[in-house]
C-alpha cells in the first residue's frame, strides 16, 4: 500500500482502473484515509499496517491537536480525583479517535459502537495502536448504558444534526438527548465529558445540563473545533462552571462571575496596538475580564476590539499595529481612497455590511493590510487600518 500513498485519489484511480487482480475500492479507501489523517491524526497515519474507513468517518473524526486536547482534560479530572475507578466508556464511539487518546489515562476502557464496520476497524486498530485495556462493544450506546456496570468516566459525542440533516444549536436537539439522558449517565458515572459543536449555544447547554462545572472552547487555525461540557453528579444543581477558552497554546480560564463583575476602560479611539480575541475567546463570552486580564482598553460595550500603548504579545488572539484611524467626514473619506486599494476589511458593532462598506469604500479585498470598521467610546464611527504584529 505504501507505494500508492503520495499518488493522488483521482490519478490512482485511472491507474488501478480495470485492475483484476487487485481489490482497488480498498487500495484507494486505505490511500484516501492515509492522505487525509496524516495531517489531522499524524499518530496514526505513522502507523503503516493501519485500516480506514469510509470518507465519512475521516470528515467528523476528531483531529489530533483537539484528541489530545481532551486527554488534557480527563487527565486532570484524574488527577483532582484519585478515588475514581479507573474506567472509562466511550458510548459513541466512531473512528476512534477521542477513544485511542483517552483510552491510555484508565486500565479499563470501553468502545462502544453500533456500526459493525467501524467496529471492526477498531479491532484492528487499537492493539497497533498500543490500547490493551480497550474492549471493544458492537452495540447501541444507549441500550449498552443501561446494563454497564460503573465507570470513572463516560464520553459522548451526540449527533448535531436533525432529521433533514440541518445542523442543530440546541442541546435538546442533539441525538442522543444528554439533557434527558443526565440522570442515567450519572447512574452509571461520576463524571461525563460531552463533546459538542461549537455552533451550539453554549448558555443554553449549560442551563440544560445544571451539573457543568467545566466548558472548554478549542480553537486552532482561528476557528473553534469543539465545545467540551464536564459534568459532575456531586455539583450543586445549576452551579456555574469554570470557563475556559483554549485558543492553540493558549489558554484563558474565567468564570461568569468574574465577566460580570468586571468594568474596562473604554477609548474614543485607537491606541498603538489594536487586539482582536480569537473564536474560543468570543464564544466563551469574555469580553470584558480580557481586557482588564491584560491590561487593555475596550474600543466600545459592543465592539470586541482591544488597544494599549505597548504591545501584549501573550493576547489570546490577533495582534496589529495601528498604521491610521480614519473618521467619516468626506475629507478623511477621501485621504483613506488615496492611501489604499485593497485591504481586509472586517465589521465590529458597525452599521453596514462588509460589502456594502467595501463597495462605499470602492476597496479590493486583500493585501497585508487590515481595515477594521467599529464604533469606538464616544459613538463615533471609525475606520482603524492595521498591519499584523
Amino acid at each position: 500500500m505504501k507505494q500508492y500513498r503520495d499518488i493522488p485519489v483521482e490519478i490512482l484511480a485511472l491507474q488501478l482502473a480495470g485492475k483484476k487482480d487487485l481489490d482497488v475500492p480498498y487500495i484507494l479507501r486505505q490511500v484516501e484515509g492515509w492522505q487525509r489523517l496524516r495531517h489531522k491524526v499524524p499518530a496514526w497515519a505513522a502507523i503503516d499496517e493501519l485500516e480506514y474507513p469510509p470518507r465519512l468517518s475521516l470528515e467528523q473524526c476528531s483531529g489530533e491537536a483537539a484528541a489530545r486536547y481532551k486527554a488534557r482534560i480527563v487527565k486532570d479530572v484524574l488527577e483532582r480525583n484519585p478515588e475514581l475507578p479507573r474506567s472509562m466508556a466511550d458510548l459513541t464511539g466512531g473512528l476512534g479517535v477521542d477513544f485511542s487518546f483517552l483510552a491510555p489515562l484508565f486500565e479499563e476502557a470501553t468502545y462502544v459502537e453500533r456500526q459493525e464496520v467501524l467496529c471492526e476497524l477498531a479491532r484492528h486498530n487499537f492493539p497497533l495502536l498500543g490500547l490493551p485495556q480497550a474492549r471493544i462493544v458492537c452495540a447501541d450506546g444507549l441500550d449498552y448504558l443501561q446494563s454497564m456496570e460503573e465507570v470513572g468516566l463516560l464520553f459522548l459525542d451526540p449527533a448535531r444534526r436533525d432529521g433533514a440533516g440541518r445542523k442543530t444549536v440546541r442541546m435538546a436537539d442533539c441525538e442522543p438527548d444528554v439533557c434527558a439522558l443526565r440522570e442515567a449517565l450519572f447512574a452509571k458515572a461520576r463524571f461525563v465529558l460531552i463533546k459538542l459543536s461549537p455552533m451550539l449555544d453554549l448558555t443554553d447547554a449549560i442551563r440544560s445540563l445544571e451539573q457543568v462545572v467545566e466548558a472548554h472552547i478549542y480553537s486552532t487555525g482561528n476557528e473553534c473545533k469543539d465545545l467540551l461540557l464536564l459534568l459532575d453528579r456531586e455539583a450543586p444543581t445549576g452551579s456555574q462552571p469554570r470557563l475556559v477558552a483554549q485558543e492553540g497554546e493558549q489558554t484563558f480560564s474565567f468564570s461568569a462571575e468574574e465577566e460580570a463583575n468586571t468594568t474596562p476602560t473604554y477609548v474614543a479611539h485607537p491606541e498603538e496596538f489594536l487586539y482582536e480575541p480569537g473564536p474560543a475567546i468570543l464564544k466563551a463570552g469574555a469580553f470584558r475580564c480580557v481586557a482588564t486580564r491584560y491590561g487593555l482598553h475596550k474600543m466600545h460595550p459592543h465592539a470586541h476590539l482591544y488597544t494599549s500603548a505597548n504591545w501584549v504579545p501573550e493576547f489570546p488572539g490577533r495582534s496589529f499595529r495601528v498604521v491610521d484611524t480614519f473618521t467619516f467626514n468626506k475629507a478623511e473619506l477621501r485621504r483613506l481612497r488615496n492611501n489604499l486599494t485593497q485591504v481586509n476589511l472586517t465589521i465590529r458593532n458597525f452599521p453596514a455590511t462588509v460589502d456594502a462598506l467595501r463597495k462605499k469604500l470602492k476597496l479590493r479585498e486583500g493585501g497585508n493590510q487590515y481595515l477594521f470598521a467599529t464604533t469606538g467610546a464616544s459613538g463615533e464611527h471609525l475606520l482603524i487600518l492595521g498591519e499584523k504584529v
